[in-house]
């Protein structure tokens, strides 16, 4: 990306930071429903995806969900500008906090916040950053420019932003020590460390980082989830109780115990979830590819 085309990008972020939240979100949607009817890549990508997880829809129903999803997918992006360059005052007042675990517990033991690629994940973590002191994992941009744009504005709260690649070490150290870490773990970032554990019956290549880093860090799991609310009216995170009994002695139950949580919040709004990444990119042996 040349300077130029980077400059356009973040004055136009800046300039959407600056207009009411409610006329940011109507626009993103518009676009959104305009992209989804040009045939693309991630339209096919969206589609493959939803015949996948829910089968036996029929074909407009798939089609009003993938333009549902595009509406969101796109929204997020334009709403970037509140989340990025919004004051901390701005993100308090766009979304709302429900935790089902006592946040200000000084005696609480070590807590990995499990997160998961909901449109709206992003703004629900920077929420956090400013109510907490929190070490947030974040897996790096192919744009050097941008990717540096979105950490030092994601951090801008006290986060510390701390690179998948670079975390292992870090992180084992920082729960021991007690403190928290932040990350979503629901991507498929390919066979190493990895199992195929069913997501909506489809063996879907699944990290097994979360319970190995509990095992060893001696922490918690705590998953939370932020939702876009209807009638432009924000957000939602919930931060749920900890998983029972997790870590177990088995990565591969662990893993499937990660996708039946994500599962059961998928289904209450499937137009929010990401599902414009390749979820099934990696096949068990023999499969044939799906995208």
């Amino acid at each position: 990306m040349n300077n130029i085309g980077f400059a356009l990008i973040v004055a136009f972020l800046r300039a959407l930071a600056l207009l009411p939240y409610g006329l940011v979100a109507r626009f993103g949607s518009g676009v959104g429903a305009l992209l989804y009817a040009i045939p693309s890549r991630r339209k096919h990508i969206v589609l493959v995806n939803l015949r996948l997880c829910f089968p036996g829809k029929t074909a407009g129903e798939y089609d009003l969900l993938g333009r549902s999803h595009f509406r969101h997918v796109v929204r997020s992006y334009v709403e970037r500008g509140v989340q990025w360059f919004g004051s901390a005052r701005a993100i308090s007042k766009l979304v709302q906090l429900e935790s089902r675990i006592d946040l200000d517990d000084k005696n609480a033991v070590p807590t990995i916040f499990m997160g998961f690629h909901f449109v709206a994940i992003e703004v629900g973590c920077m929420l956090y950053s400013i109510k907490m002191p929190i070490t947030a994992l974040y897996t790096p941009m192919s744009s050097l420019k941008l990717n540096a744009l979105a950490k030092e504005q994601r951090g801008r709260f006290g986060a510390d932003m701390v690179t998948r690649a670079d975390s292992a070490r870090g992180i084992l150290k920082l729960l021991r020590g007690g403190g928290s870490v932040m990350l979503a773990a629901d991507m498929d970032h390919g066979t190493d460390n990895s199992v195929f554990v069913p997501f909506f019956g489809v063996p879907a290549c699944t990290l097994t980082s979360v319970s190995r880093l509990a095992r060893l860090g001696g922490a918690r799991v705590v998953p939370f989830v932020t939702e876009v609310l209807p009638g432009y009216r924000g957000y939602k995170m919930t931060i749920f109780e900890p998983l029972a009994d997790f870590p177990s002695k088995s990565d591969e139950t662990d893993a499937r115990r990660m996708n039946e949580f994500l599962e059961s919040q998928v289904v209450r709004f499937p137009e929010q979830y990401y599902w414009v990444h390749r979820r099934f990119k990696h096949r068990p042996a023999g499969a044939p590819a799906v995208y």
